[in-house]
């Protein structure tokens, strides 16, 4: 397997240099993580695919979800002698990473893939259709690092695309949209040509929005299970269950991902201000500076509603967000001032084991 087909590019090849200035690390070969297993990983090298397991220095210094290896990472490991196995002593820094809320009332990171240039949000345009959704989508691709791309799907059974086209481009300032359908091949050749060599991307988006569909289709085979929408609600089954890397004959990467009903916003940054330009762009006409946009006079976002320039709707998604993002924000600080704390006294009992020695 050639490294620059798996997507091992200047980035990477510059930490390896500081790599190999380690004695300690000089059997070990880079590799990437495909899957995640409970206890384990499944990692494809120039050499092979091998089952891997972290390192207990790696596993002892490792505080928080960010700091184990994920599908998409790349890691340094070292292959055991006779043996189809490897374990792991590194974790490259991630170029690029989607992360979204565990579900429930948990404050952990899950991360759905790293390393990924681009993020192909899907979603079909049946009754599962949901503006909603995608800015949330849209907002966790925009601070993954990657480029977003919308997938329309099923346009097949839609009778009114181009409306819904036009309702997804009033929300996806400079995302790219294609439209698609597995019946007719529509839109996948424009979907083939983004997956060159070297170029990851991820799959992502509700269950039976079409994502193992168009895996088949970008690999040429029949390799992910696919079911149909249930008919009484048009709601889609899970038919992925975990998340994978797979090489595609174009020599390109894809991480497929089980389908998220619900996508809990992680630690987002600016990246509010990215997916409602439209909003912000308006705050910055209202007469005073800190409007709240709710019944101050002279508010350009009130009276854009008024005009029928701004949904309504739209603003209400945006104040939930934001709220969302600052209940996040207020969280994961607590989090990382614990998870310093832990570092330091960990630090602290490996100074005094070495003081007894």
């Amino acid at each position: 397997m050639n490294l620059t087909t798996l997507g091992f590019l200047t980035y990477f090849e510059e930490q390896m240099i500081a790599f190999n200035e380690e004695s300690k690390l000089a059997n070990c070969v880079p590799a990437r993580v495909t899957l995640e297993h409970k206890h384990a990983y499944r990692v494809l090298a120039e050499e092979g695919e091998w089952l891997a397991t972290i390192a207990g220095h790696l596993a002892y210094n490792s505080l928080a979800r960010e700091d184990f290896p994920a599908v998409g990472d790349w890691v340094l490991v070292e292959k055991m002698a006779g043996e189809e196995k490897a374990i792991i002593h590194k974790l490259f820094e991630r170029k690029s990473v989607f992360s979204r809320k565990v579900a429930g009332r948990e404050i952990t990171e899950q991360i759905v893939a790293s390393n990924v240039d681009i993020v192909l949000l899907v979603m079909s345009l049946n009754a599962d259709f949901n503006i909603r959704r995608l800015e949330r989508y849209l907002i966790a691709a925009w601070d993954s690092g990657a480029k977003p791309i919308i997938v329309l799907t099923k346009a097949d059974l839609c009778d009114d695309v181009e409306n819904m086209l036009r309702e997804v481009e009033s929300v996806a300032f400079g995302v790219d949209v294609v439209v698609t359908s597995a019946l007719s091949g529509e839109g996948l050749s424009d979907i083939h040509a983004l997956f060159t060599e070297g170029v990851t991307g991820a799959l992502l988006g509700s269950s039976g929005a079409g994502k193992s569909t168009l895996t088949n289709a970008l690999c040429g085979k029949q390799l992910m299970k696919v079911s149909g929408i249930r008919e009484d609600d048009a709601k889609g089954r899970h038919t992925t269950t975990h998340r994978e890397l797979i090489v595609l004959p174009s020599g390109g990467c894809l991480i497929d991902t089980p389908g998220m009903r619900e996508l809990q916003l992680w630690d987002q940054g600016d990246s509010l201000s990215s997916s409602f330009k439209d909003i912000e762009e308006l705050s910055a006409t209202c007469r005073y500076r800190d409007c709240t946009h709710q019944e101050e006079p002279h508010c350009a976002v009130q009276q854009a509603i008024i005009d029928g320039v701004l949904e309504n709707s739209r603003l209400r998604s945006y104040f939930k967000l934001q709220k969302e993002l600052a209940f996040m924000e207020r969280k994961t600080n607590t989090q990382a001032k614990l998870n310093e704390q832990r570092k330091w006294k960990q630090i602290s009992k490996g100074l005094k084991k070495g003081k007894k020695k």
